[in-house]
């Protein structure tokens, strides 16, 4: 991992925009959508309005469901990253404990010494991560590179020195210890949903609302006290797949209890 990666984080169009920001900015979105279909209907609108209200139906019915589909799908996606980021978790809890105690099979001096550089490496990673400020957590992957290649050099050394297979065993631990690293970080800032999908998302909630606007006026009610709860119902569910997609910021995090 070449330390010109971290220069790319964040990613995402939104990943500049905090979660409370977006939930704030989709609702109002929405809600304009909403008034905007039915100022446009309000204009465009035949004498006939029971007409133009009976073909607006099955067009609503179309695009709600629509919306609920690509919920679901970007839920899934969401979801299956989540569950991904803490087996990786566990897994790494797992090799980085294998090679601590491995390290007992190296001499006194480079058990000492590789010890020391893995309690630092799992404390540097729970301290940045648990805090979650994007500085911390570049400097936190900085450190980890800086580490691994202290870890190598250390224990790649003793296997010149005094070539066995014990060393060897040590070696491809802290190999382990290396990869495992770039999965978790392959899955916690590349694998996420794609920002096509979410524009997708916006456009087909905001067409939505659009079309229930226009479906409201010709109605001639625009049904505020029912709008608007409907709107937060589906600006919640696509906060909720929102923060699954964020690993360390909202309510849903990846615990590092493993760790």
């Amino acid at each position: 991992m070449n330390l010109r990666i971290l220069e790319t984080l964040p990613i995402g169009v939104f990943d500049t925009f905090r979660i409370w920001e977006i939930y704030i900015g989709m609702f109002l979105v929405l809600l304009l959508s909403f008034e905007a279909g039915y100022q446009i209907s309000k204009y465009t609108a035949s004498a006939n309005d029971r007409e133009g209200f009976n073909s607006t139906g099955p067009m609503v019915s179309g695009l709600l469901a629509m919306l609920a589909f690509v919920l679901a799908f970007t839920f899934a996606m969401a979801a299956s990253q989540h569950n991904l980021r803490k087996q990786n978790i566990l897994n790494e809890a797992n090799i980085i404990g294998t090679a601590y105690l491995r390290a007992d099979l190296l001499g006194e001096r480079d058990e000492t010494k590789v010890k020391q550089l893995l309690k630092e490496y799992v404390d540097s990673r729970v301290y940045a991560i648990e805090m979650g400020d994007p500085e911390q957590m570049k400097e936190m992957l900085a450190r980890s590179l800086e580490i691994h290649a202290l870890l190598w050099e250390q224990v790649s050394s003793a296997v010149k020195r005094e070539p066995n297979l014990y060393a060897t065993l040590v070696l491809q631990s802290i190999n382990d210890v290396i990869d495992i690293h770039q999965a978790r970080v392959t899955a916690g800032f590349y694998n996420r949903i794609p920002s096509s999908i979410w524009l997708v998302l916006l456009a087909i909630s905001a067409l939505t609302m659009m079309t229930m606007g226009a479906q409201a006026r010709l109605s001639k009610s625009r049904r505020l006290a029912a709008v608007i709860p409907l709107i937060l119902a589906f600006t919640t569910l696509t906060e909720v797949v929102l923060d699954l997609d964020r690993p360390q910021e909202g309510m849903i995090t990846v615990g590092q209890e493993a760790m």
